[in-house]
């Protein structure tokens, strides 16, 4: 069972389930400020779940890429979707500040 670590938080999930999921089942408060309000529940448009993984997930799926690719995100910041993005194996993910969590500050 894959090992999540967020917001100071460590819990299990199975392999393959959706990261937004398993944050939100877990009490992590994935959006910044008012970003709540216009999120998109997950089809991957509006682009507000934005966190850094560093451990194994699934490979960047076309909504993914294509929502990173509109500012305010940048392409070439290795950024991912939550709500896009299942996890495979043991992960630590962070979150950023900005309103699409696409900032420079560590919010947790």
């Amino acid at each position: 069972m894959p090992k999540v670590t967020a917001q100071g938080k460590t819990f299990d999930c199975e392999s393959g389930d959706n990261l937004r999921q398993v944050l939100i089942e877990h009490g992590i408060d994935l959006y910044n400020g008012n970003a709540r309000v216009i999120t998109c529940r997950g089809i991957g448009s509006c682009g507000t779940c934005a966190v850094m993984i560093d451990g194994e997930v699934s490979a960047a799926n076309w909504k993914d890429r294509a929502r990173r690719s509109l500012p305010p995100h940048k392409p070439e910041r290795s950024l991912r979707l939550a709500c896009q993005t299942d996890v495979l194996g043991d992960i630590t993910v962070t979150k950023y500040d900005q309103f699409w969590g696409q900032g420079q500050k560590l919010v947790w």
